[in-house]
This record gives structure tokens, C-alpha cells and sequence, in this order.
């Protein structure tokens, strides 16, 4: 039986912020503040680089837009 959990090699990244210094890498990583961060993990409910990303660019884009 085939493994139905496996992937094509892509491994998604996770942000952690319990500890100071990841939310530091992670927020200097995707070019906003710590606080910012925190409120894109709390707004998604998500911690996968990938929903991260995708939601900073969508309120990137809603400022740009106003």
C-alpha cells in the first residue's frame, strides 16, 4: 500500500514564534515587524509559511489598493 502522507519533496516551512529569536528571523525573513507577524498568525490560525505569505500579500495589497 502506498504512502497516501507523501509529497513531491516539498517540505513546508513552519514559523514558530514562542521563542524571541524565531519571530525575529521570521519577521526580519518576510520584511514586516514581530507584531505584524503575530497578528498574520493570529488572523489565519495558521503557522505554514505558505498561508503566512499569502496573507501578507493579500493585506499588502488591500493597503495599496485603499
Amino acid at each position: 500500500m502506498k504512502n497516501l502522507n507523501q509529497t513531491t519533496g516539498i517540505k513546508e516551512e513552519i514559523i514558530l514564534l514562542s521563542e524571541e529569536t524565531d519571530r525575529n528571523y521570521w519577521a526580519n525573513r518576510l520584511g514586516v515587524s514581530s507584531e505584524v507577524l503575530k497578528s498574520a498568525v493570529r488572523a489565519t490560525r495558521c503557522i505554514t509559511l505558505h498561508q503566512i505569505t499569502a496573507y501578507l500579500n493579500q493585506q499588502k495589497k488591500a493597503v495599496s489598493i485603499s
